[in-house]
């Protein structure tokens, strides 16, 4: 048995059964090991900001981590982004990255660079393995590292001759720590606010938006007069009727500091405080009041369930009802597609239990509260801010849930980021239906360039903002890799496209034209 073999049986043996890559000739014997064992299942990316974004699509909804194999320096930094992604969203994801064997690095062949040093700014956990006999050890270390909580990248690196040199065996799962116990003092803590009657907002992250949490989170809400907030941009939300509601902070500053102006604490739940994306001149960034305190009742690498369990216990709101939200679908809208309109739509076409991947950015504004009445339904979002994450996010959740309908929201400048994913799509027959918001813009970057207080746009600024002259074809490009599609400019066309894609079963494309 080999190095490269050790580590595919031990990463089978702690559940790790995923293998997004995109090999190179450093990894030939892991690829090999790979072979030998038909349990793994190994999905094909055409360009590593693919592999990697479907590893933290896939962690999102399996809730363990997919591996993720990488060819060297340069493979690994073509991924970078949506690991920035994922360790954002604090995605359990265990990076495998080839290198040259350990005795061919001192003659600077032409891929040589500095794996560790690439690696370090996106992962919780990197090693490289310096022996055969390593290998599997390092794999088990890595991968509890990748699913202590909340969730970590942990990046092993396998040089070519430990990968084929001989080595001992597979090498035991090692259990992660458990989460740490809520702090008594900072329920109780909680719990005297809530009863204050002053004003306070709950802030929910991380599991805490999950249905039988955001339960607890709906009788605190009910006894105590409190309201449910989110950040922006989450892991995971879910959503929907029959569901706790649960209001995400706005992205524009403006609007999040007028929503949130006469709260006087936050108590939060595995969230961090919201903070404004960028600083702006003559904006603060923090979005809660200057004199607000933020409370962390329970951390992310605390328990939260027990947390939210306490503070409800505290409050005596164990019988408390939850209330849910009823289906109430917006009415159908007509004509051209605006992003309210769009919203409409999409909230009054959603199948049940649908994995919503949203990188819509400007055009997904409306999305938050249209949408909420809508059928239950599942929301991934983009957490760190570097696009081109849909599509890849919507390929790993339509790997981990192929019985679930999967839509991914996304915006056309971003999308051109990771296209190449819709291949992978198609060679794995996934029912994902991507909606392309085509305003032929980066749209957003347009209100930036107002907020930020430039006040002329000439030639050379709209020019590096705009994205026709030519404009993209995305049905063609989607056809290309394999994937059907249609372009339509009314929501009634866009209705009748998505019952169309949805009843399809495999991969299919809409480009919503918008004005």
């Amino acid at each position: 048995m080999n190095g490269a073999q050790t580590l595919v049986k031990t990463l089978l043996g702690a559940g790790v059964d995923v293998c997004f890559s995109n090999p190179g000739t450093s990894e030939m014997h892991f690829v090999a090991a790979l072979d030998e064992h038909p349990d793994m299942k190994c999905v094909l990316g055409l360009h590593e900001t693919v592999v990697t974004g479907a590893a933290d699509g896939y962690a999102r909804m399996a809730g363990k981590p997919a591996a993720t194999l990488l060819h060297l320096g340069p493979g690994l930094g073509n991924g970078l982004a949506n690991l920035h992604n994922a360790k954002r969203a604090r995605s359990q994801v265990v990076n495998v990255v080839g290198d040259h064997a350990t005795y061919h690095g001192h003659f600077d062949a032409p891929l040589t660079s500095d794996v560790e040093g690439i690696a370090r700014p996106v992962s919780d956990w990197v090693r490289s393995s310096k022996t055969s006999h390593r290998v599997a050890g390092d794999a088990a270390e890595a991968i509890a590292a990748a699913r202590q909580a909340p969730g970590h990248i942990a990046t092993l690196i396998l040089p070519a001759d430990c990968a084929w040199s001989e080595a001992t065996g597979p090498a035991s799962p090692i259990e992660p720590p458990k989460p740490l116990a809520p702090i008594e003092a900072a329920v109780s803590t909680a719990v005297d606010w809530l009863r204050s009657g002053r004003k306070v907002a709950v802030l929910l992250g991380d599991q805490a938006l999950m249905e039988e949490n955001l339960e607890l989170a709906g009788k605190i809400s009910a006894a105590s007069g409190c309201e449910l907030f989110s950040p922006t941009s989450n892991r995971r939300m879910m959503r929907g009727a029959g569901r706790v509601a649960v209001e995400r902070i706005a992205y524009p500053v403006d609007v999040a500091l007028a929503r949130l102006a006469d709260f006087e604490v936050v108590l939060s739940f595995g969230a961090d405080e919201p903070v404004a994306f960028f600083a702006y001149p003559g904006k603060p960034s923090r979005v809660f009041p200057e004199g607000c305190e933020v409370i962390p009742v329970a951390t992310v690498r605390q328990d939260i369930p027990a947390a939210l369990a306490a503070v409800c216990e505290g409050l005596g709101a164990q019988n408390t009802t939850a209330p849910v939200t009823e289906l109430a679908l917006p009415d159908a809208p007509t004509g051209a597609i605006t992003p309210d309109a769009a919203a409409a739509v999409i909230a009054r076409s959603l199948p049940e239990n649908t994995i919503v991947i949203d990188e819509a950015i400007t055009s997904g504004r409306s999305l938050d509260g249209i949408t909420r009445g809508a059928v239950a339904h599942d929301w991934l979002q983009l957490t760190g801010g570097a696009i081109g994450g849909g599509f890849p996010l919507a390929t790993g959740a339509a790997t981990a849930c192929p019985d679930r309908p999967v839509l991914a929201l996304q915006a056309d400048g971003s999308g051109a980021y990771s296209l190449q994913a819709l291949w992978t799509q198609a060679r794995e027959e996934q029912h994902v239906v991507t909606l392309i918001f085509a305003n032929r813009e980066y749209r957003i970057l347009k209100g930036e360039m107002a907020n930020v207080g430039v006040k002329t746009v000439g030639k050379n600024a709209l020019g590096m903002l705009d994205l026709r002259r030519p404009t993209i074809g995305w049905v063609d490009l989607a056809k290309g890799f394999g994937v059907a599609g249609e372009a339509v400019e009314s929501v009634e066309d866009l209705t009748a496209a998505l019952t169309r894609g949805f009843a399809e079963k495999r991969p299919y494309l809409i480009e919503a034209i918008m004005p």
